[in-house]
This record gives C-alpha cells, sequence and structure tokens, in this order.
C-alpha cells in the first residue's frame, strides 16, 4: 500500500535510461538536428516537446525520432527498445483506433515517480507483448513505422513519437462518456488525453550533464506557472500513484482541498494538501487560481491554463480545466 502520511525524499540513485532507437546522434551528443523528425513545415523543432508546431499554436506532446534504416522498399526497419525497465500497460495493434496508429504504454513502477513511456506509430508491435508483461531496458518491443489514424505520415517522414509523462486518472471512462465524443474508447486510462507528458528532452539535457540523477529530482525542479487551490475533501487517485509530488504531509484531520501547482504545459507537479481554515471558506467542488507567473505562462502560447477575469485575478483556462477535470472529477 503507498503511504501518503509523509511528504517524500528524493532518490539518491541515478536512473538507467537506454535511447529508445538504433539512432546513436543524441548518446553521441550531437544536436536534436541530427536525430529529429520534423513535419513537412522542414523546422527540426516541430519534431521536439511543447508548443512547436503552426507557429507555436499547436501542442506535441512528445519526441519523433526519425530512422537510420530503410529497407529496399524505403521503409524504415528501425527497432524500438524499452528505455527503461517496465511493465506493458496497454498494446494498440488497430492503427485506424488512434492518431498514434499502433502504440505501446510501458509503466515504470520502480521509479519515483512511476512515470509512463510511449512508443507511437509502430509498422509492428513484437508478438506475444501483453498487458502486465514485465520487460527490460534494451529489450525490443517493437519496430518503427508510421502507423496513424485518421491521417497518413508519409514514408519519407516514418518516426518514432516517444512520450515520457503521467497518467491523469484510472476513472477516465467516466469523463470520456461525459464528454460524449461519440467515439468508442478503445484504450482505457492509456488514451492519449488522460496522459499529461513531460519534456523528454530536457529531462535527458538534465541527467546527461549530471545536473539530476533522476525523475524526481527533475520534477522537483520544474517551475511553477499557475497555482490552483480546488475545494474537496476527495484525494484524487493521481496523488495516490504518485505520492512523491507531496509537498508536505498530510494534516492529521480530514483533507479539506488542494493546492496543486502546474508546469507551462499543466503537468500538475506540486501538491499541497489543505486545511479547511487554508481554503478560507472557498466553496466545495470549486477551483481558484491563486498565482501565476505571467513570464513563465507566456512560453506556452499553445496552453490555455489561465485567463484574465472580471475585476482582476485568473480564471481557469481550458487547458486547466480539462486537467482538474481528469484528476478530481470536476463538472
Amino acid at each position: 500500500m503507498v503511504s501518503l502520511l509523509a511528504a517524500p525524499i528524493a532518490l539518491a540513485q541515478r536512473l538507467e535510461f537506454s535511447w529508445p532507437t538504433p539512432n546513436r546522434a543524441w548518446e553521441q551528443g550531437r544536436d536534436f538536428t541530427a536525430w529529429v523528425q520534423p513535419t513537412v513545415s522542414g523546422d527540426p523543432e516541430s519534431g521536439l516537446f511543447g508548443c512547436v508546431r503552426r507557429h507555436g499554436t499547436q501542442f506535441h506532446e512528445g519526441l519523433d525520432i526519425r530512422p537510420v534504416g530503410r529497407d529496399a522498399r524505403g521503409e524504415a526497419t528501425d527497432k524500438i527498445t524499452a528505455a527503461l525497465d517496465g511493465v506493458v500497460r496497454h498494446v494498440n495493434s488497430t492503427p485506424g483506433n488512434s492518431s498514434y496508429g499502433r502504440y505501446l504504454v510501458l509503466e515504470h513502477p520502480g521509479l519515483t515517480p512511476a512515470v509512463y513511456t510511449l512508443y507511437a506509430h509502430l509498422a509492428r508491435i513484437e508478438s506475444g507483448l501483453r498487458p502486465g508483461d514485465r520487460v527490460q531496458r534494451g529489450a525490443v518491443i517493437g519496430t518503427m513505422g508510421r502507423s496513424a489514424g485518421g491521417y497518413a505520415i508519409p514514408q519519407d517522414r516514418a518516426h518514432l513519437h516517444f512520450e515520457i509523462g503521467l497518467v491523469a486518472t484510472q476513472n477516465f471512462a467516466p469523463w470520456y462518456a461525459w464528454k460524449k465524443f461519440g467515439s468508442p474508447n478503445e484504450h482505457g486510462a492509456y488514451n492519449g488525453m488522460n496522459l499529461l507528458g513531460l519534456d523528454p528532452l530536457d529531462f535527458l539535457r538534465e541527467w546527461r550533464r549530471r545536473r539530476v540523477d533522476n525523475l524526481q529530482e527533475y520534477v522537483d525542479r520544474l517551475r511553477s506557472v499557475v497555482r490552483v487551490r480546488v475545494a474537496t475533501g476527495r484525494t484524487p487517485d493521481f496523488i495516490t500513484r504518485y505520492p512523491a509530488l507531496l509537498r508536505k504531509p498530510l494534516p492529521l484531520g480530514l483533507v479539506a482541498g488542494w493546492e496543486v501547482e502546474c508546469n507551462a504545459t499543466g503537468l500538475p507537479f506540486a501538491w499541497t494538501p489543505l486545511t479547511a481554515a487554508e481554503l478560507g471558506g472557498q466553496r466545495a467542488g470549486t477551483a481558484r487560481i491563486v498565482s501565476v507567473d505571467t513570464g513563465l505562462w507566456r512560453s506556452a502560447r499553445c496552453k490555455s491554463l489561465a485567463k484574465p477575469g472580471r475585476g482582476g485575478g485568473y480564471t481557469p483556462g481550458p487547458d486547466l480545466v480539462m486537467m482538474l477535470q481528469l484528476v478530481f472529477g470536476l463538472r
């Protein structure tokens, strides 16, 4: 059972990570332009994480890594390997069911926090892989490709889409049904809408420079853009699954709410439990923004976390609202 009685202490051991494709440019310390696969724009940054597409107006959740091998027909042949020791949580073998195409999600329960990694647009998934299977770092899990749902990836832009992040909620189905998208959710909790990515390249740069040794240290250094207070007596399963994000121990009495810090892309990376007195009379079931770092906020132009409210202050923007709906069950 996970304990939430005390604030976590960052683990000291150094993470062991393997680049998930045979492209060795990153391991050789070369610039990202040596391994990234751009979009049709040709801009190398369009294959990175963040507000990098359509002149900064479209968010991209991961890294796109181009192939180093092709067969006689010009199709990518790179073997895709697990970046970390982990457990298979989701296998989508039907490309049309997702914009990710064929994709695989691993969870890494041996890490703090227990992040997921995602491997998308695969030509094939390694035969026999099933949810619950354990895989070792460096094990082959698939073959790079260009599979997708609802659009076509040209042969010359085959790539691996690679993510690292956190799962918003294990109770995703009620939210999906409430939104009435008109199509079934084929992916359970591992639907892309329920996945909250962090910047893999930024983390790996810090890790390689030995500024951080592991993901916990990296998350602890993230900068807060929006602080939001949520008045609820519930303890979301998000913080139960990721207790390392707690910034102080739970109070001895009942929790009346939470103050959550989000980075520029809306990742809720720091959690402080609040008593009723600390909430100051905030109505149950409501969310209130208490601070915004406007300088950092502008660095993620395509994410709407806050918008000016009447009479000063801010109200939650659509991207923050979606996170609060998923994580807290707010409606």
